[in-house]
């Protein structure tokens, strides 16, 4: 699969990288890089998808998600790519970076 420059052995290499310091790890499957986030309540959910909702605004790249009570789940695309970028990796970097917060 090659998308926006990435290969399979890239998409693998920063599949890795990312999920290295991950509790419950990112996977592929299909043209997404997805995850689900499980928090203590609803709160702790909806404020992580408020700090990512911001975040998308400003890189104008925004997430798949359906939020049930504590758990997130995400699929990370770039649609004019048609498959994970390096944008989607970025993306996943930066929630995990806030998911603990």
């Amino acid at each position: 699969m090659e998308s926006n420059g990435l290969s399979q052995e890239e998409i693998e290499m920063h599949l890795e990288e990312l999920n290295d310091a991950c509790e419950l790890p990112w996977h592929v499957e299909g043209e997404h890089l997805k995850k689900r986030f499980l928090f203590k309540g609803f709160n702790a959910a909806f404020g992580f998808m408020t700090r990512v909702a911001i975040k998308a605004e400003q890189i104008d790249h925004h997430p798949e998600w359906t939020n049930i009570y504590g758990r997130v789940d995400v699929a990370l695309t770039t649609h004019d790519a048609g498959g994970v970028t390096k944008q989607d990796f970025s993306m996943a970097t930066f929630m995990e970076r806030i998911s603990g917060l």
